[in-house]
């Protein structure tokens, strides 16, 4: 067994496949493919799952994968302590369905890239179901995602609760529903629709909305921020939750506003994902704990402007 074989397997289940797990590894793919079969070889199992669609991880390598990456962290520690400066970098990846990305996710990366200058935070925009995937597999470490109350959370991912919210009308600043209060489900109807996409929370509170009457005109996109981008343009109107327009940079600008939807008080919260083991990296652990010190402080923030009490953030669910 080498250390590279170990290294092969992580870089296949990072990027999806042998054939980009080979390009960004500068190695042939027949050569990797080989590596990876003389290591199954010698440990009696199948790792990989090889399809037409890509090489996935199998799930006896999902069994095994932590004991890899225990072993390829300890060999960094070895490295680093005889002086190899190269091993002291570290990959950071986290998924998000673009929630919160301004008021939490922006700021504690800036706060994580100050305390580890040589690590790199890859940022994955995608929805909930591969985010948990990217979890489970360990080409993930960190994922954000919206969930509704009732929604179970995953057995076997560790859930942190970071920021409660509601959803909220988010229109352009100059729209003539801007000077309410708040608006219909009626008024939304009437209006050119920015929809979320399938498997995205906001595409399923969106249905449960509107029932079967959607609105008449509607474009669908990927994502909060793309979203946000189409109503600042005049495309449309959407429904998000409050804490992913509340300190947007385009908010801020004047560009977009919110407004609370008339009788839905639907609770939508914010939580941090990640898989169970016994050791997190240390760059993983200190992420996340930016995350939770920006959810805690966001909600503080939050809770004073409307002169409530207590907070309630970074609780433990299993």
């Amino acid at each position: 067994m080498r250390i590279e074989q170990l290294e092969y397997i992580a870089a296949v289940t990072q990027h999806g496949s042998l054939r980009r797990a080979s390009e960004r590894l500068h190695i042939s793919q027949p050569a990797l493919s080989e590596a990876v079969s003389k290591l199954e070889r010698e440990l009696g199992v199948t790792l990989l799952d090889r399809k037409r669609s890509g090489a996935r991880i199998s799930r006896r390598g999902r069994e095994l994968l932590q004991n890899m990456v225990e072993v390829l962290e300890a060999v960094d520690r070895l490295r680093t302590a005889a002086g190899d400066q190269a091993a002291g970098h570290h990959v950071v990846r986290i998924g998000t369905v673009s929630a919160a990305t301004s008021t939490l996710l922006v700021p504690a990366v800036r706060d994580f890239r100050a305390s580890h200058p040589a690590s790199t935070v890859e940022v994955l925009n995608t929805q909930q179901a591969e985010i948990h995937q990217g979890l489970l597999e360990g080409a993930i470490d960190l994922g954000l995602v919206n969930v509704l109350a009732g929604d179970d959370p995953p057995t076997d991912l560790v859930s942190t609760t970071l920021v409660h919210g509601h959803p909220v009308a988010v229109l352009p600043s100059d729209h003539p529903l801007a000077a309410l209060p708040e608006v219909t489900i009626e008024q939304l109807r009437a209006e050119p629709f920015v929809a979320m996409r399938a498997g995205y929370l906001m595409h399923r509170f969106a249905h449960r909305l509107f029932g079967a009457d959607m609105p008449a005109v509607s474009y669908t996109t990927d994502g909060a921020e793309l979203g946000k981008i189409m109503v600042a343009e005049g495309l449309g109107l959407t429904v998000l939750p409050d804490f992913s327009v509340v300190g947007d940079p385009m908010e801020r600008a004047g560009l977009i506003t919110h407004r609370p939807i008339a009788g839905d008080r639907t609770a939508v919260t914010l939580v941090l994902r990640q898989r169970r083991q016994q050791h997190v990296p240390a760059p993983v652990r200190d992420l996340q704990t930016a995350i939770v010190a920006h959810a805690r402080a966001h909600q503080q923030s939050q809770r004073a402007s409307a002169g409530t009490g207590t907070v309630e953030v970074a609780s433990q669910m299993a």
